[in-house]
C-alpha cells in the first residue's frame, strides 16, 4: 500500500470533518453536479460552433466523445488492477462523507477524475479561452473525491492525466476526418442535419461595386 497517499488521504479526510456541515454539503454536491456542468458547456460549445468554422465545429462534437473514450479507459483500467476503496482499505480513516462504493467497485484510477480532467482538456482544445474555467473545475472535481472519503490520491491524479491525455490524442487524430463530415453536413439539402451541424461563418458583406466613391450619387 501506498503509505504517502494514505497519509495524504487521512489529511485531506481529517480536514474534511473539520469543516463546516455546509462546506462538506457542497462538496457532496460537487463531487457529482461537475459532471453535468461539463454537459452543459459540451452543449454551449456545440451550439457556438454552429456558426463557426468546420474545425471548431469538429473539435465541438469531438469533445464529449473524448470525454467517453476516457471514461471507457479509466474503467477498463479500474478492472485490471483492483484496488480496494480507502474508505475500507486505510485503518483508522474517519467515515466518508457519501456512502462507501461496494466491494468491485474498485477505486484506481479515479473514473470522475478521468471524465473530469478529458472534458477539461477537450473543451479547452475547443473553445479559446475557457480553460480558465474547465481547468480548476476538474481540479476541484478530482479533489472533492478524495475530500468525501472515495478515493486515494494517487487515484483522482492518474485519472486526471489519463483523461487529458486521452482527450489530446483523440482530438488531435480525429479532428480532420469529423471535420469532413462536418463540410459534408453543411453542404447538404437535409435541414435538420444542416441545423445540427451549423451553417457556419456568415459570408462577408459583397464589397462596394469598383467606381462607386462613398458619398457619390
Amino acid at each position: 500500500m501506498d503509505t504517502l497517499s494514505d497519509d495524504l488521504y487521512l489529511d485531506i479526510t481529517d480536514f474534511a470533518h473539520g469543516t463546516p456541515h455546509w462546506f462538506q454539503w457542497l462538496a457532496e454536491v460537487w463531487t457529482e453536479l461537475g459532471l453535468l456542468l461539463f454537459g452543459v458547456l459540451f452543449l454551449a460549445g456545440w451550439w457556438r460552433a454552429r456558426t463557426g468554422g468546420s474545425d471548431a465545429m469538429a473539435l465541438a462534437l469531438l469533445a464529449p466523445l473524448a470525454t467517453a473514450f476516457g471514461y471507457v479507459l479509466s474503467e477498463a483500467l479500474k478492472s485490471l488492477v483492483d484496488e480496494e476503496r480507502p474508505c475500507r482499505a486505510v485503518a483508522g480513516a474517519p467515515a466518508p462523507l457519501v456512502p462507501c462504493p461496494p466491494t468491485g467497485d474498485w477505486s484506481f484510477p479515479s473514473n470522475h477524475a478521468a471524465i473530469a480532467g478529458a472534458a477539461a482538456v477537450a473543451l479547452a482544445l475547443s473553445w479559446r479561452g475557457i480553460v480558465r474555467l474547465t481547468v480548476p473545475m476538474a481540479l476541484l472535481m478530482a479533489f472533492s473525491r478524495v475530500f468525501v472519503g472515495v478515493h486515494y490520491p494517487h487515484d483522482v491524479t492518474v485519472g486526471l492525466l489519463l483523461g487529458a491525455a486521452v482527450a489530446v490524442i483523440v482530438l488531435k487524430t480525429a479532428t480532420r476526418p469529423v471535420r469532413a463530415l462536418v463540410e459534408t453536413a453543411r453542404s447538404s439539402g437535409n435541414g435538420p442535419v444542416v441545423w445540427c451541424a451549423g451553417r457556419g461563418p456568415r459570408p462577408h458583406a459583397s464589397a462596394r461595386p469598383e467606381g462607386v466613391r462613398h458619398g457619390a450619387y
